[in-house]
């Protein structure tokens, strides 16, 4: 039916447990479905948080950055997904989020062509709630929010949470104003934690009140930190009718908006291509892991994809880059003068200098060497008669003894 936008802000007004709950809650006719995308550039908590760590991290968010970059993006969404049914028939799926906020700067040209293979599952009957976080609904990932049917914040009744909320919701309604579908979308989901009253939170904001969750730590450290959602006293606590009442209420919004839109929508879909249905597979269950296959290559006619390498041409043939012939003398400006050329010989300063330095005599040019270096070389030396006498031989104790 619609994609539903969860904000959070400073100070943990609890965005991922309220998408969660808003998951659990979501009334659901027969036939369609709720999925849950974690869409957090600060990483997901649904993996290590509510599934306590029983599904290992290599299906999620991250590894669509790839797949759109060779075409795949909506074949392998579905093979991410993971059941987080009670009766396991695959009725309220999760997409968990990334592992590590450096991964997020890889999604940065992903989240636009998410956002619409988001929109075109409504006709297959599924609505989308995307957990923006803290710091979703800013940077290259406010796209999300800005093509949402409805974004939902949450905020506590404290007054430090509605003090660090004003800020954020004004750039928030600003952004939804200018780049998005419209400041009506926007609305607010309170956990009733502080002195205030919804009341006085919409009259202060300006802002519809979409629900008011109670604050009970106790049955919400289910859905942040794991235990049996499927627990009678879980599923009928005041936690989760509200959700559900707020989950009504968002649904109310989104009709309103569509009826107030429904001539510049329908216009819009008549000029937009549509796609062909895709079939679901069925989701990854929480008990059972299945090894994901190798990656495929994409076709090269996506426009992310990468491109081929030409090889440079032949040498000789072009021009080498920066080895262009330059001009001798730049072009001269209107009105100027062309440079005069300079004489060939030396300039009067220079004949001066070489008429006080003094003339030196060249050496004398060496005749060619034509000779044998075997003729030139000397003939060893050979000891005189004198010397080759033993008798005439100095030794050196004959030296001591003449001293």
């Amino acid at each position: 039916m619609a994609v539903i936008a969860v904000v959070g802000g400073p100070g943990a007004p609890g965005a991922t447990t309220s998408a969660l709950a808003l998951l659990l809650a979501w009334p659901l006719e027969p036939g369609r479905r709720i999925l849950l995308v974690e869409c957090d550039p600060d990483g997901g908590a649904v993996l290590a948080g509510a599934l306590e760590g029983r599904v290992e991290a290599v299906y999620g968010l991250r590894n669509l950055a790839v797949a759109d970059r060779r075409g795949l993006l909506a074949q392998t969404l579905w093979d991410q997904l993971i059941d987080l049914s009670p009766d396991g028939e695959g009725e309220r799926l999760l997409l968990p989020g990334l592992t590590d906020p450096t991964q997020a700067p890889g999604l940065a040209y992903t989240w636009e062509p998410l956002v619409e293979t988001l929109h075109a599952l409504e006709p297959q009957g599924y609505d989308v709630i995307l957990d923006l976080g803290r710091s979703g609904a800013t940077g290259p990932s406010a796209v999300l929010a800005r093509r949402a049917d409805a974004v939902v914040a949450t905020l506590r009744t404290t007054l430090r949470g509605l003090s660090a909320a004003r800020p954020r919701l004004a750039a928030l309604r600003e952004d939804l104003a200018t780049a998005g579908t419209g400041a009506d979308a926007l609305g607010l989901l309170l956990i009733a934690e502080g002195p205030y009253s919804a009341s006085e939170v919409s009259r202060e904001f300006g802002l519809p009140t979409l629900g008011l969750l109670p604050h009970a730590p106790r049955t919400a450290r289910v859905l942040s930190d794991g235990g049996d959602s499927a627990d009678r006293r879980f599923v009928r606590s005041e936690l989760m009718r509200t959700a559900r009442s707020a989950a009504d209420q968002i649904q109310l919004l989104v009709r309103g908006r569509r009826r107030r839109l429904a001539p510049s929508a329908a216009a819009q879909q008549a000029t937009r291509p549509q796609s062909p249905p895709q079939v679901m597979p069925a989701p990854t269950p929480v008990e059972h892991q299945v090894p994901r296959a190798a990656w495929q290559p994409g076709p090269q006619s996506h426009p992310l994809a990468y491109q081929a390498h030409h090889a440079p041409p032949p040498y000789g043939q072009a021009p080498l880059a920066g080895l262009a012939p330059q001009p001798a003398a730049p072009a001269p400006f209107p009105g100027q003068p062309a440079p005069a050329h300079r004489p060939a010989g030396p300039s009067p300063y220079q004949q001066a200098q070489q008429a006080q330095q003094p003339q030196q005599t060249p050496y004398p040019q060496q005749a060619p060497y034509d000779r044998h270096p075997e003729q030139d070389r000397p003939a060893p030396l050979r000891p005189t008669p004198e010397q080759s006498d033993p008798a005439q031989q100095i030794t050196y104790g004959q030296v001591l003894r003449a001293r």
